[in-house]
């Protein structure tokens, strides 16, 4: 399979390494499961979704595991402060969660792993770390050691917290040994949520969830793990850590996969500094979730990307003119066309086998609409449609259906009454059919329909 992708790990674009013949394992992070999703998230996923779709495009089988953290302090903060129980509430967001990923169309992953039903393998795994003396055991709870692990701080290249980390989750306690030391544990508190185990009752601290579960799936060592950049240090940093210091296998996954902020103003969009915007309030204002989808697309994965309803208006017209573009196939004659047809969807494919760069990609969708918008459509055209949903999840061949036998009549009987010289009933149907959202251009020798933007 010839997709190479930027190795955060190696620092380098090196082709993906897949680990036998046929499958390939990816791990996605997924969400903490106490408010809305918003479009940040949404960035993440859509990349990882159509990376996901493009391994598979490729001919490969692959298993897309995604966690769902569904116990954490912040959804204890949330329960105490709603007086909902934390399971109300992860419910209730993974639920949002799950319609909000229907309504992008990230429809890749094979299985959500709630943490809650790993604990059991979590338990283990600390048992494993305390057992070969890389975890020890304060009044508040387990942590892992690392001046224990010697290779610490190689996926990031550093050991220090910079000021977009994810640092909420730096573990903070005054009987750490060291200041960088996580916990593995917590110790359970009254009228908190805890289990039993064998070092004593509590709860999983944030990163041994991830490695608990991957390695129940796939074993100590996978193919490809992704996140966004946030992630990188100290959570990704911590899982490396934890799995390889319990595994004594290298590399515990082969590619790192991390992608770009979305930032509003210039600054990272997160909840805590409230300046998100949710997948429904962008629906609410008008805009649809495959323009969101575009908007996302329209940026390389690893780059960060300034947001603005501006730039999502933007996105969303590019999607109109792609679905006109895709209308076409009802329309126009199906002849043969030109030999560049085929030299473009071969450029398409090439384009996100480099790195997944759907930029690239996006600007030769492009050209062939182009060439479509003064041809006739021929069936490689339509294929190539299937490509693009299947490989863009644009839903382009879903979203375009034919017009109405009523409207094409309609049309028939403007064209009538523009060979007669007849134009009020030509403008009168004209307006009829604007109404129903059907524009009328007159181009190609005939009278061709394109659908209004909403």
């Amino acid at each position: 399979m010839s997709l190479s992708l930027q190795n955060t790990l190696s620092k380098q674009i090196e082709p993906l390494d897949i680990s036998n013949d046929k499958t390939v394992n990816m791990f996605v992070c997924g969400p903490t499961v106490y408010d809305a999703t918003h479009i940040g998230h949404a960035k993440t996923y859509i990349q990882m979704d159509v990376l996901a779709r493009l391994i598979r495009h490729l001919g490969y089988d692959l298993f897309y595991l995604q966690n769902i953290t569904d116990i954490d302090d912040k959804i204890i903060a949330k329960s105490q402060e709603t007086g909902q129980t934390w399971q109300e509430i992860s419910e209730k967001y993974f639920d949002e969660y799950l319609q909000d990923m229907a309504l992008l169309n990230n429809i890749s992953v094979d299985k959500y792993a709630r943490a809650t039903n790993y604990v059991d393998d979590i338990i283990r795994q600390i048992q494993v770390l305390i057992d070969k003396d890389h975890a020890y055991t304060t009044e508040d709870g387990i942590y892992f050691e690392i001046a224990t692990f010697k290779d610490y701080g190689k996926l990031s290249g550093r050991t220090d917290i910079a000021e977009n980390d994810a640092q909420s989750r730096i573990d903070q306690s005054e009987n750490k040994r060291g200041w960088n030391d996580f916990c593995l544990w917590k110790f359970a508190k009254e009228g908190e949520p805890n289990w039993e185990a064998p070092f004593g009752a509590g709860r999983p601290g944030w990163h041994i969830e991830d490695t608990a579960i991957t390695e129940h799936f796939f074993g100590p060592q996978y193919d490809i793990h992704g996140g966004a950049i946030d992630l990188i240090f100290p959570h990704h940093e911590a899982e490396l850590t934890q799995m390889e210091s319990i595994s004594d296998k290298t590399p515990f996954v082969k590619t790192w996969v991390h992608t770009g902020f979305l930032t509003a103003d210039g600054k990272k969009m997160s909840k805590s500094l409230g300046n998100y915007h949710t997948i429904s309030e962008l629906v609410d204002k008008g805009f649809t979730p495959m323009a969101v989808r575009m908007f996302v697309l329209q940026s390389h994965y690893r780059s960060s990307v300034d947001f603005s309803e501006d730039s999502l208006q933007s996105a969303s017209n590019r999607l109109l003119a792609w679905r006109n573009a895709a209308a076409l196939r009802h329309q126009l004659k199906a002849e043969g066309g030109p030999d560049e047809h085929n030299q473009l969807v071969e450029e398409f494919l090439t384009s996100l086998q480099d790195d997944l760069n759907t930029p690239r990609a996006l600007s030769v969708v492009d050209k062939v609409f182009q060439i479509n918008d003064s041809i006739s459509i021929d069936k490689r055209f339509e294929a190539f449609l299937h490509i693009l949903d299947n490989v863009l999840g644009l839903d382009l061949l879903e979203s375009t259906p034919d017009i109405s036998p009523e409207q094409k009549d309609l049309i028939e009987k403007r064209e009538t009454a523009r060979g007669s010289q007849d134009w009020d009933t030509s403008d009168e149907i004209r307006d009829q059919l604007d109404a129903q959202g059907i524009e009328l251009q007159d181009k190609h020798q005939k009278t061709i329909w394109a659908y209004k933007a909403n």
